[in-house]
């Protein structure tokens, strides 16, 4: 049977939010007001800030402005991956910032535990899974690659164990995995819409004020503060904190640092117990592959498999738009590739068929500034580690905007901005360029044409 008539009943609702559980929004800023901290933004980067915040200085006035509903963009569409790493891997963190990777790596470890602690402290109902994940090699030259993986993260403190062929599909049952690099500690599992949501109501508990249908449409100085417009009224406040990533900034110059990538995912219906037996999956871990276009996977708590990735796709001029979330094309491609893996589940359903877009840009891990003398922070261009690393951002920007000089702030990966996108027509054209030769790379042993060792010279590579 081809593989693609598994799509044929699947929903175009991002699984997660498919949850009968989604909290009622709450109203629409209608009237203006005063804060001493507004929060531009719903997803995880906006709830971190506002969470932190308060409970730094329960005292202080929060409010929390979101366009749409908590949750519903990248934090309620993603794999449910919740990472350590801070740089988007080893590898990219060392070719970045070698003199601050064991430190980068330290406070990766913290923010993740912090994250675990945050969820327990609420009673967050996410299905967390502290589980770890596995980087399988589906081609031989990648085996080696592991070896080498795994020697770099005993260099900065983790121990992370390398699989044969036999001992990975004992763990997961495919005949296409040949190695994998288990990492048991630095990964956990959860459901990021309920996460999202969790944070939201977090935030209520403990006094944030709440408004979702609220755009923010302008932002300007206004002794003695900031002032941002919104369709029904104006906030002032004393300092700004922007959370929008993938969304334009609403301040001008940051729009040249970021791009919107989509990405995709599939959801099936939950295993039979037959069918979880012959994958095996016993540890539940998630994993993904090492591969240039890569696939991340993982079970849910009710034993569906999430198969995402390997495509990503950059439209011209880079508008974030509701038609970009369904692409056919990817879905059958991901449909041939999830039943190549697992040759055993023929037969089996997708339910859900969705994307969304990622923020990036050409560091592939975050970034931060602040304008408006220092009244107003930004960060953004997290590169689909947002589950975990927007906690660390949030904590970040806090810092920025109180003035203070922490071990978070004396950091070059904090201190200096990556290089901006180039202006259209060559980011289109640079963009295309460099996922053909990415692919290319994956058919051709690994092996980094001109154009991919061009940009790793320019500290442009993509590392990770």
């Amino acid at each position: 049977m081809d593989p693609v008539h598994a799509l044929r009943d699947a929903s175009a609702t991002p699984f997660w939010l498919d949850d009968p559980g989604r909290p009622q929004a709450a109203s629409a800023l209608v009237a203006d007001t005063r804060c001493d901290l507004l929060v531009v933004g719903g997803g995880y980067s906006g709830l971190w800030t506002a969470l932190i915040a308060k409970e730094r200085d329960p005292s202080r006035d929060i409010v929390l402005i979101e366009g749409e509903e908590i949750g519903w963009a990248a934090s309620g569409r993603n794999g449910g991956f919740c990472e350590s790493s801070l740089t988007h891997g080893l590898g990219n963190g060392l070719d970045r910032w070698p003199d601050e990777l064991s430190e980068l790596e330290r406070l990766g470890t913290q923010n993740l535990q912090a994250i675990e602690d945050t969820i327990k402290s609420y009673g967050i109902d996410c299905d967390w899974e502290r589980t770890g994940s596995l980087n399988v090699a589906t081609e031989p030259y990648q085996v080696d690659e592991l070896h080498e993986l795994a020697a770099l993260a005993a260099r900065y403190g983790s121990e992370q164990t390398v699989l044969d062929a036999d001992q990975v599909r004992a763990e997961i049952s495919s005949p296409t995995f040949l190695g994998a690099l288990w990492d048991e500690e630095g990964t956990a599992m959860l459901n990021p819409a309920r996460l999202a949501w969790g944070l939201k109501q977090a935030c209520l508990d403990i006094g944030v004020r709440i408004h979702e249908h609220t755009r923010a449409t302008a932002i300007a100085e206004a002794d003695p503060g900031i002032t941002v417009r919104t369709p029904y009224g104006r906030i002032l406040a004393n300092r700004v904190a922007l959370a929008t990533n993938a969304f334009p900034s609403l301040v001008r110059r940051h729009r040249l640092y970021t791009v919107p990538v989509y990405d995709y995912a599939l959801m099936t219906e939950p295993l039979t117990d037959e069918q979880l037996a012959s994958v095996g999956w016993h540890n539940r871990q998630g994993f993904s592959d090492v591969a240039n276009q890569f696939h991340y996977v993982r079970l849910s708590a009710d034993n569906r498999i999430l198969w995402g990735g390997y495509d990503a796709v950059y439209h011209y001029r880079g508008r974030v738009r509701a038609e970009h979330d369904q692409r056919p094309e990817t879905f059958a491609t991901l449909a041939r590739h999830f039943f190549r893996t697992f040759p055993q589940l023929e037969g089996l359903r997708f339910t859900h068929a969705w994307g969304g877009a990622i923020d990036t840009c050409t560091r592939f891990s975050a970034f931060f500034d602040t304008t408006h003398r220092g009244r107003v922070a930004f960060a953004a261009g997290f590169t689909g580690l947002g589950v975990g690393a927007t906690r660390f951002g949030a904590e970040v920007m806090l810092d920025l905007l109180g003035g203070e000089r922490t071990e978070r702030t004396r950091l070059e990966m904090v201190r200096r901005k990556p290089l901006p996108f180039p202006p259209e027509p060559v980011r289109w054209a640079g963009i295309q360029a460099t996922r053909w030769s990415l692919a290319r790379a994956d058919e051709d042993f690994g092996r980094r044409n001109l154009w991919l060792r061009t940009l790793d010279r320019l500290g442009l590579g993509f590392g990770s």
